[in-house]
């Protein structure tokens, strides 16, 4: 079997319509019995890929990076500026987008310098920063957990980890959004941009006990640019995917008969709730964007060259021909291969912190709407909330 070629922009699959991120899984369902574990999707009007939805095939494209390298320099030679996913697309001088040397470059130093983040200051800063977000509308009975909760507190610990001011991140925070939902992407990356080179020279100026600074020091020398890069992929992974993370495995603990209750009791666990999330819902739901250098025939699957090859973790995650379970954790949530996530481990203590904490605070919080009015931000890439409303009985904060 092959994919469709001039005939395949009719058998495309849009996934930049408000219907796909309503619910995404119902169009898995549609891909799979149309086009079987490789199908023809637009990211954008105008802009096909292939979308890998089954499980096996995708982690053998994660492991080749000979034939799938991450670099997408020639694709987006045709690709205009005014494009609204080019943003998360475009090459970056960065893991992320680089094969072979550079990738291993940019990636130790990535490594070296989260690998010296104090797990057991991070769970303070996490549990001082949750305190004082729920402080603030706890006696009002009511409250966003996405605005008023898991946003600020992904936001200023993430600040506070890179060592960046609060005003510059505010400015960083924005223009990722924006380049997530496909939404004014072009001004959003022009914002991300400016204020990631601020934070270069900043730290440049001022070295502190950081992210910035560290990999600044890294023997990989980084230059201005590449650091500017560096810290992209950081904001970029750190603060709309965990601040989904958590808003989604808190809707999963209100509403889910499997966790709801069960976790106050013991039953189950925050991190398994979180697991459940990323196994079933991952807040990145489709990324890890290959480009092929030349046409690759898997299996029976022709695969264009330069054309971008995306794994879904969510469609693959939920492959009917995957057998294993929520709890085994083989999920490609965090990815695979030579780009897995490297801040797994901080992720999670991050999330679970967050979501214990307010799961304590608020032992009696309820969704403030029917599940089924909640409604999901557009794009091709995340599964993202637009407010996660709560009601519970007015309460004091937790004492120190």
């Amino acid at each position: 079997m092959t994919l469709p070629s001039s005939e395949a922009s009719s058998a495309r699959i849009a996934m930049y319509e408000p219907g796909f991120a309503a619910d995404p899984h119902a169009t898995y369902d549609h891909m799979r019995q149309a086009h079987g574990p490789l199908a023809p999707v637009d990211l954008a009007p105008g802009v096909p890929a292939t979308l890998v939805i089954g499980y096996d095939k995708a982690r053998r494209i994660l492991h080749d990076e000979m034939r799938f390298p991450a670099d997408p320099r020639t694709w987006q030679q045709t690709i205009p500026d005014t494009c609204p996913v080019r943003p998360m697309m475009e090459w970056r001088p960065n893991a992320l987008r680089s094969a072979g040397p550079e990738r291993a470059r940019y990636r130790d130093a990535n490594v070296a310098a989260l690998g010296a983040v104090d797990q057991h200051a991070l769970l303070a800063l996490v549990e001082r920063t949750a305190a004082d977000l729920i402080e603030r509308f706890c006696k009002d009975g009511r409250a966003d957990l996405l605005a008023q909760f898991a946003w600020p507190l992904t936001f200023r610990v993430l600040n506070d980890l890179i060592g960046c001011p609060d005003a510059r991140g505010r400015r960083i925070a924005e223009g990722m959004a924006q380049v997530f939902d496909g939404v004014n992407a072009v001004r959003g990356n022009e914002i991300l941009a400016q204020a990631v080179a601020e934070q270069v020279a900043f730290r440049r100026a001022q070295p502190g006990d950081d992210i910035t600074s560290r990999l600044i020091a890294h023997a990989a020398r980084l230059d201005d640019v590449e650091m500017a890069h560096q810290l992209v992929t950081l904001y970029g992974a750190g603060i709309e995917p965990l601040v989904n993370l958590i808003v989604n495995t808190i809707l999963k603990v209100l509403t889910d008969e499997a966790f709801c209750g069960d976790v106050h009791a013991g039953g189950a666990t925050v991190r398994q709730a979180l697991d459940a999330v990323l196994y079933r819902d991952p807040p990145l739901a489709n990324y890890c964007i290959s480009y092929p250098l030349y046409p690759v025939d898997l299996d029976g699957y022709l695969l264009p060259a330069h054309a971008p090859v995306v794994i879904s973790m969510a469609g693959c995650n939920n492959d009917p021909a995957l057998t294993t379970t929520a709890g085994d954790r083989a999920h490609l949530a965090w990815s695979a291969g030579p780009h897995a996530c490297p801040a797994r481990s901080h992720a999670y203590l991050i999330a679970e912190t967050a979501i214990t904490y307010v799961l304590d605070a608020l032992p009696e919080m309820d969704l403030a709407c029917p599940a089924q009015d909640l409604t999901w931000r557009p794009g091709p890439f995340h599964r993202a909330l637009t407010s996660l409303p709560v009601s519970f009985a007015p309460t004091a904060p937790l004492p120190d």
